[in-house]
């Protein structure tokens, strides 16, 4: 429970968001839909990247 209140609703949204794409993507490369599950994939390290940039801006660094 601490971890969670650490992290917010806001942050486990989007690491549940990231681990659903990953799951989509998995299951889409795996069905040989390769191009759309790569397509898919890049999503969550670009969603996580947009977080940390957002984070950094709000700490003002």
């Amino acid at each position: 429970m601490n971890l969670i209140k650490k992290l917010g609703p806001a942050n486990i949204f989007m690491l549940v968001l990231c681990a659903l794409i990953i799951i989509v993507a998995e299951y889409l490369f795996l069905k040989g839909d390769q191009l759309h599950a790569i397509f898919i994939g890049l999503w969550a390290p670009t969603l996580l990247g947009i977080v940390i940039f957002i984070k950094q801006i709000k700490n003002g660094r």
